[in-house]
């Protein structure tokens, strides 16, 4: 019963009955997903508000175990009747509701006697709460089927359940209609039933009108005189809002512990509905109003205007203290050990030291990239694995600008053109599929070096702006990367008059390194690169150090002899003198003879416990976009092994365990990174790209987290409603979390991120 899959047996009729549906994490009551066999939470849900849900996303929630079903409001409604002790009056409010709102069939029955009843919608509409009853609508959901956390049973729907119910055909209501409702069922709770409420008369307009801005210490002491003994929502958010327009985001911590003294009080809800709080008539005036109706006097010594300047006017703590860290806070996550980056040994390992010490700010991991992707483009259509594997590579190097990044290119092209390897390299631009495919047809064994890859990446991956000509360089790479050991055939033309001549090329060894900022490189790519495999065949090389110390000393430079030597040697087979053009007479259609390289009895063992270890990996990972990148871990790492090994010895090389291990290593732990980086960047649409950079922002600040000015500051290309509707997002999710610190001898909220 616990992994029963609800999406599985339900979701095709709700969609075709015309709802719009999300993935429930089993044992919850909230939108979740599943992530390489995990079960997460799923901030980015309310895109579903936006657009309808589509049979992809129905598939692949489809195959996810326990997945329960969660149906968005907008076109529809529904009435929740929170009421756990009563069930004469739960029945009655049910009854005045569909007396009032239409005899719904949709009645459902999670925890009796709670009850909820569905309703079609003329126009969405903000939900509305009067506690303990709610309708829920635009913006929220609601379980329609899943095991109900406290039962442990499946949600129940005596009459009949949505999945049986086309949605044009359940009573439609609107705003007016749900608020009148609510107005009513309200007046019918019995005393015991309401939350407590102030006094509905209070008024400031015996007020003077300076006071709607207050002073922290008046504030702080009115604000004793008004207990928070259960009230009501409304009451609640009265207060919120004169606090936030008495002392702005200052009054944030006062509201959060005035909060906290309710049993009911639930952080994370204090801290979304603080932001989005917009007070524009209500301020210091109707909280020193209440208190006075509670007995309240103030001190003679007290500033209650605002706009008067106050000196030592700061936080008390006593009030605050709850606020400022629990009492038992979570240990700090012991950061993940950095990667030992080991640099191999042979002509890999002699190119990347070249490159590392004449840099004027080293970037090994950088250079490591770059010097693999050299030596494959030499080795090219000369060498290959026992399963026909080539050495093609495409590598990312990921670093900030002035960071260093481009030396590692400067270099690979000097040695080439010192060594006569020249015509192994391409432009530094392509400018078209069509061009890309003339270079390889003129040398089949070439590497392209390009800076800005991200900004090329980003036109060429955009399918609905940029021309043909561009999108077809990132089909031709995703073809090329996996034709290197067959036929890559090329366009068949309409007029063959010899310049439209097909023109095919046998083993094509394509071979890219490009170098960009993190902001572009990411900004680039959208979920469909994931998803259709383009980004699983690059390896993602993000630099730890974006400004290591500077080389003083680094200037002039000669390549050694030894080295260019090493780089002939491998560009000729290592003496064998087959299969690659090397610009001779010979055409990219002429058959080649690659030498087969061998593996050790050790190094197919650890080929052999990769695969095991990448098909449980894949098979938890069903339904995701992970797939694509783990798939393509256990090819690059041969490539890579096949990669040092030829560069250790190019007449006679074999792989070994050690080569094996060391590829298998530094390639699992990069597709890790790139996994993450795409949980936190990679977005399909501009709202969860805003949602998801918003994130990393905190994210980046750490466990010292930013406040919300900080927060602005670094989020201008944001409208403040769309930041507040992202911190709310955020915060409902979990992804962030409120807290408080001391600032410049100040308390302040702070949003950090939850780790």
């Amino acid at each position: 019963m616990a992994n029963e899959n609800f999406m599985a047996r339900h979701g095709e009729r709700l969609l075709s009955n015309g709802y719009s549906i999300l993935p429930v994490a089993p044992g919850t009551k909230k939108p979740g997903r599943l992530t390489r066999g995990t079960w997460s939470d799923y901030p980015e849900w309310n895109r579903h508000s936006e657009r309808p849900t589509t049979e992809i996303e129905l598939k692949s929630w489809s195959r996810w175990p326990g997945c329960g079903i969660g149906i968005v409001g907008g076109a529809v409604a529904a009435v929740d009747i929170d009421i756990a002790d009563n069930p004469e009056l739960a029945l009655e409010i049910e009854q005045l509701a569909r007396a009032r709102l239409g005899d719904t069939p949709a009645i459902r029955i999670g925890q009796a006697p709670k009850r909820m009843l569905v309703y079609r919608t003329s126009a969405p509409f903000k939900g509305l709460k009067r506690h303990p009853l709610e309708v829920l609508c635009l913006g929220q959901q609601f379980v329609a089927y899943a095991i109900h956390p406290a039962t442990g049973e499946p949600y129940a729907w005596p009459e009949e359940g949505l999945a049986d119910i086309d949605v044009a055909s359940l009573p439609e209501i609107d705003e007016d209609m749900a608020r009148a409702f609510l107005d009513e069922a309200y007046s019918r709770l019995p005393a015991e039933q309401r939350p407590a409420s102030l006094c509905d008369g209070a008024s400031t307009s015996g007020l003077p009108a300076h006071t709607r801005r207050g002073t922290l210490p008046a504030i702080r002491a009115a604000l004793a005189f008004i207990p928070n003994a259960e009230l009501d929502y409304d009451s609640w958010v009265r207060v919120g809002l004169a606090l936030k327009g008495a002392l702005g985001e200052d009054g944030a911590e006062l509201f959060v512990a005035w909060s906290a003294q309710a049993a009911k009080n639930d952080d994370a809800f204090t801290a979304r509905s603080w932001v989005s709080f917009k007070p524009n008539s209500i301020g210091a005036g109707t909280i020193y109003h209440l208190a006075m109706e509670r007995g309240w006097v103030p001190d003679a010594g007290l500033v209650l205007d605002g706009s008067l300047p106050v000196e030592d006017a700061h936080p008390a703590s006593a009030l605050l203290e709850k606020l400022s860290e629990p009492s038992n806070p979570r240990p700090a996550t012991a950061p993940a050990a950095p990667f030992d980056l080991v640099i191999p040994g042979g002509l890999v390992g002699d190119l990347t030291r070249y490159m590392i010490a004449t840099a004027r700010r080293p970037q090994p991991l950088l250079s490591l990239g770059a010097s693999l992707c050299a030596i494959g483009a030499l080795m090219g259509r000369l060498y290959r694995t026992e399963s026909n594997l080539r050495s093609n590579l495409y590598v990312v190097g990921i670093a900030d600008s002035g960071s260093g990044k481009n030396h590692a290119r400067e270099i690979v092209n000097e040695v080439f053109f010192e060594a006569g390897l020249a015509n192994h390299l391409g432009g530094n631009k392509i400018a078209s599929g069509a061009g890309l495919l003339t270079a390889l047809h003129r040398q089949p064994a070439i590497l392209f070096q390009i800076d800005e890859f991200g900004m090329f990446l980003s036109a060429a991956a955009d399918r609905k702006r940029s021309p043909r000509h561009i999108t077809e360089i990132l089909d031709n790479m995703t073809e090329l990367f996996t034709a290197a050991g067959g036929i890559f055939l090329g366009a068949e033309y309409a007029n063959r008059d010899g310049m439209n001549e097909r023109r095919d090329i046998v083993e094509p060894c394509l071979s890219v390194y490009g170098t960009t900022t993190p902001l572009h490189f990411w900004g680039a790519l959208q979920g469909a690169n994931v998803a259709d495999g383009s980004l699983a065949r690059f390896l993602i090389l993000p630099s730890e150090d974006s400004y290591p110390d500077e080389n003083l000393g680094a200037g002039l430079r000669e390549a050694p002899r030894e080295l260019l030597e090493g780089l002939q040697r491998i560009a000729a087979g290592g003496g064998r003198q087959r299969g690659n053009l090397v610009g001779k007479t010979s055409g990219a259609s002429a058959a080649v003879d690659a030498a087969v390289v061998p593996m050790t009895g050790d190094a197919r063992t650890c080929s052999a416990m990769l695969s095991r270890e990448l098909t449980v990996e894949l098979r938890s990972a069903a339904g995701t976009a992970f797939t694509s990148i783990l798939a393509r871990i256990g090819e690059n790492a041969m490539k890579l092994a096949l990669i040092i090994a030829v560069g250790r010895d190019s007449a006679q090389p074999v792989i070994d365990a050690h080569d094996a291990e060391w590829a298998i290593r530094f390639v699992r732990h990069f597709a890790g990174r790139t996994m993450e980086a795409v949980e936190r960047h990679v977005a399909d649409t501009e709202t969860e790209a805003h949602l998801k950079r918003l994130r990393e922002i905190i994210r980046v600040a750490g466990s010292s987290g930013l406040t919300k000015s900080e927060l602005t500051r670094a989020s201008q290309w944001l409208k403040a409603r769309d930041r507040d509707d992202i911190l709310n997002t955020l915060i409902e999710s979990g992804d962030i979390k409120p807290a408080m610190r001391e600032t410049g001898g100040r308390r302040a909220m702070i949003y950090r991120v939850v780790v």
